[in-house]
């Protein structure tokens, strides 16, 4: 990733920002500039609460490019409590007994080094819940 492009994803990469639709209240991750069902512009920046359920998940032994150093590493695709699907590394989770349906977190860790740049590269990822929180009523 190039450097330019990484800073204008931080917002989306470390506070799992992305953005809703006032017409249709649809919410989308990554931010979409139309919301495809309404065809609704300029949709307003939405912060999701990190919070979600796994909802597939698999074990990478052949990385791409730049996660060589990573790997085998997990990867897993996460149903936000606000509804859209997010694919994202799995972490903290060597030990776990990963199971369809658990409850994760989103956690800010290193993504990779980009060596050729001289600068690493943070991002989300999400880990299983370390401990149940209780909605304030």
């Amino acid at each position: 990733m190039e450097l330019p492009r990484f800073h204008r994803l931080r917002g989306p990469f470390y506070r799992l920002e992305g953005n809703a639709c006032a017409a249709c209240s649809l919410r989308f991750f990554p931010p979409r500039p139309v919301c495809p069902a309404c065809r609704g512009n300029g949709l307003p920046s939405f912060a999701f609460s990190g919070r979600g359920t796994l909802y597939s998940w698999s074990r990478v032994l052949q990385p791409a490019r730049g996660y060589a150093s990573m790997a085998p590493y997990l990867v897993g695709m996460v149903r936000l409590e606000e509804g859209p699907l997010v694919s994202a590394q799995l972490a903290d989770a060597d030990g776990v007994d990963l199971t369809i349906g658990m409850p994760v977190e989103m956690v800010t860790r290193r993504l990779r080094d980009a060596d050729e740049h001289g600068y690493i590269v943070y991002g989300y990822k999400f880990r299983p819940l370390l401990r149940e929180t209780r909605k304030q009523p």
